[in-house]
């Protein structure tokens, strides 16, 4: 239960941070990368919709599609995030209506316009869910096209919606300002979410060789609260018999652990490697 509270409220939070990013930044300057808010600046100049009215309607028409491929669980934070989503959009129209860009420095704005959403995308993929519109379809292709980052997956479905916006928005617009920025928004944008994800997902190797592997090892299975592995061996130099303890844990794990071998004054050499990649019991499923 708190697991859930905890990630409906990094949810609740990322989907806030996006709203102001896609809303103050993306919307009254064009830009065209990310999914269904992308797709909304366009149709907003063709159709009688406003970006985001179109971005509602679409969401829930593709939460429907990411229900039936990607499972319930996905569905209901997705649907949570989605409605939280355009509430927030809708709310941001009617209290401060935009007609024009915050300022007259766009490279400025586009870099708000990249990293509030890319933060925001992040967590979402963290907690297992996702804001709706496109990301759901890059999550579909992540899984059944067995594409390995989600950035890659998110680039390839998005890049459509900037080759629309210039043949939508006037050409002189398009080409060298919106379209443009927005494709280099989009990449990265990719790049950052993947980075994001991954610094997230960081855990640290451990491989520990001391002659008291009794003490390590409960400390790491009691107060640290994760598992080792210990086998026997003997140094080349002077012939000694003593322990190599492996174990994965946190970043902040990692550091309790090696201040509190320094004071206890332990005799152990301890080699530390980061991965991104860890699956088993007490971190991701296979």
């Amino acid at each position: 239960m708190l697991k859930q509270i905890k990630n409906f409220l990094i949810m609740t939070l990322s989907i806030t941070i996006m709203a102001i990013g896609v809303y103050y930044f993306k919307f009254p300057n064009n830009f065209t990368f990310g999914g269904v808010t992308g797709a909304a600046v366009v149709f907003a100049k063709i159709t009688p919709l406003s970006a985001s009215m179109f971005s509602t309607i679409v969401n829930m028409l593709l939460l429907v599609v990411g229900f039936f491929f990607l499972g319930k669980d996905f569905a209901i934070k997705t649907t949570y995030a989605t409605i939280l989503l355009s509430v927030e959009l809708l709310v941001l129209e009617k209290l401060d209506p935009l007609t024009h860009p915050l300022s007259n420095e766009p490279m400025l704005e586009l870099i708000f316009a990249i990293a509030l959403p890319a933060i925001a995308s992040a967590l979402l993929f963290y907690v297992g869910a996702s804001s709706g519109g496109t990301d759901v379809i890059a999550m579909i292709v992540k899984k059944y096209a067995h594409v390995e980052n989600i950035g890659m997956a998110l680039f390839l479905t998005d890049l459509v919606m900037i080759i629309i916006a210039c043949f939508v928005f006037d050409i002189k617009t398009a080409l060298p300002i919106s379209a443009l920025y927005s494709f280099v928004g989009l990449v990265v944008k990719s790049f950052m979410i993947d980075a994001i994800i991954e610094n997230i997902m960081l855990r640290k190797s451990i491989m520990l060789i001391c002659d008291d592997k009794d003490v390590i090892c409960d400390y790491i299975t009691n107060t640290l609260e994760k598992s080792a592995t210990y086998v026997e061996a003997r140094g080349a130099y002077t012939g000694e018999r003593n322990y190599i303890v492996f174990s994965t844990l946190t970043k902040k794990q990692a550091i309790e652990l090696r201040s509190f071998i320094h004071q206890n004054k332990l005799h152990a050499f301890m080699s530390v490697m980061s991965t991104s990649e860890v699956f088993g019991k007490g971190f991701s499923s296979l």
